[in-house]
C-alpha cells in the first residue's frame, strides 16, 4: 500500500514553508509532558501526496514542519533530517528543517 501525506506549502515573507504530516495524525493533538502538538487542518491540511511528491517539496523549503513517524522516517532516511534531532510527542515524531542561506 502507498503511504501518502498531506503537504501545505506556505509562501511568507520570502521564505518556503513547508507542512508535511501523516494521513492518519490530521486534526490531532499530542502531548508528552510539556510537549504539545495540534495537526492543524488549516496549517498541515493541503494536498494528499506520495513519497516523493513530499521529498521534492522539502528540498526547495527553507523552513518545514513535519509530523508523523512516516514523514519524519522518511525525512531521516532521505538525510533531510538528522535522527537526533527528531523528537517524539505523545508518540509521534516530530522535526523541524530550517535552510541557511550560505553567505557569499
Amino acid at each position: 500500500m502507498l503511504t501518502m501525506f498531506y503537504v501545505k506549502i506556505h509562501e511568507v515573507s520570502g521564505e518556503r514553508l513547508v507542512a508535511a504530516c501523516d494521513r492518519d495524525v490530521l486534526g490531532k493533538k499530542f502531548s508528552s509532558g510539556r510537549l504539545q502538538i495540534e495537526v492543524n487542518e488549516r496549517f498541515y491540511g493541503g494536498s494528499l501526496a506520495g513519497e516523493d511528491d513530499v521529498f521534492f517539496a522539502l528540498a526547495s523549503a527553507t523552513i518545514a514542519n513535519l509530523v508523523g513517524n512516516n514523514v519524519v522516517g522518511m525525512a531521516v532516511e532521505r538525510s533531510l533530517v538528522s535522527a537526533g534531532n527528531v523528537i517524539e510527542i505523545g508518540g509521534v515524531k516530530h522535526a523541524q528543517i530550517i535552510s541557511i542561506p550560505e553567505q557569499r
